[in-house]
């Protein structure tokens, strides 16, 4: 199944309910998604020994195995494969068994389906973004823009004059996102999104404060930058031409 060209997101949902089965069935795949039903742990292993699985939507209450020891196992074998929770109950308790778990999002039942969509949708594209980062990572030594070279590997920054300028865990990704992607508004929960890829500990209340702390180390005037511009309402941006050593 493809979409000009280009393979529909194959979600695989796991939930002992047939009624749910069916409703996810028919529902995803009109918005586009490729879906696969399942009502148990066994058949969910089946699927993933056989086919690539993008995101994986899973019910908390399962017979025999339950679905925290199933994310659990899933999270530990495929530490970016995208999981969205369905719990009967709306307790935090519950809330937070999921997530720690190792889920990434979490929905509580009865819920709307557009929501349902909406979470999928979101989770699809964190991942794809993740992704698509990690691989350019991995192909990428150096960035160079304006004189400065940011070595990938060692995670070392050189001022034009050859210097080098020290990064914290926070400003070296975030600096990364930017240079990934130069010329390009990136949202804060973007940002957020890139800096999780190195576990640096970027949190959407000190984005601003990092990109400040950035900004005194590569900006000519900080107060004045000519690189990192902010774009009022929407995120930020890198202008300055960035050239990739491969």
């Amino acid at each position: 199944m493809t979409r000009n060209g280009n393979p529909l997101p194959h979600v695989a949902a796991l939930d002992d309910d047939p009624a749910i089965r069916s409703l996810l069935a028919e529902y995803l795949a009109d918005n586009d998604l490729r879906i696969s039903t399942l009502a148990s742990g066994a058949e969910l292993v089946a699927l993933l020994a056989r086919d690539t699985v993008d995101l994986v939507v899973l019910d908390v209450r399962l017979p025999g195995e339950d679905g925290l020891a199933i994310a659990r196992r899933l999270r530990e074998a495929s530490p970016a494969l995208p999981i969205l929770m369905l719990t009967g109950r709306a307790e935090e308790a519950d809330r937070v068994m999921a997530l720690e778990g190792g889920a990434d999002d979490y929905l509580t039942k009865p819920f709307s389906t557009r929501e349902l969509l909406a979470r999928i949708r979101a989770l699809l594209r964190r991942a794809q973004a993740q992704a698509s980062v990690a691989d350019t990572l991995n192909k990428v030594r150096a960035y160079r823009f304006a004189g400065f070279e940011l070595n990938v590997g060692l995670r070392r920054l050189k001022n034009p004059a050859g210097q080098p300028t020290e990064l914290t865990n926070g400003e070296f990704s975030l600096l990364v996102a930017f240079l990934s992607a130069p010329q390009r508004t990136l949202t804060r929960e973007q940002l957020l999104e890139l800096t999780r890829l190195h576990n640096a500990e970027v949190y959407d209340r000190s984005i601003d404060v990092q990109i400040l702390r950035l900004r005194r180390k590569i900006e000519a005037d900080p107060g004045h930058p000519a690189f990192i511009v902010t774009q009022r309402g929407v995120g930020y941006l890198f202008d300055a031409a960035v050239e990739i050593v491969r």
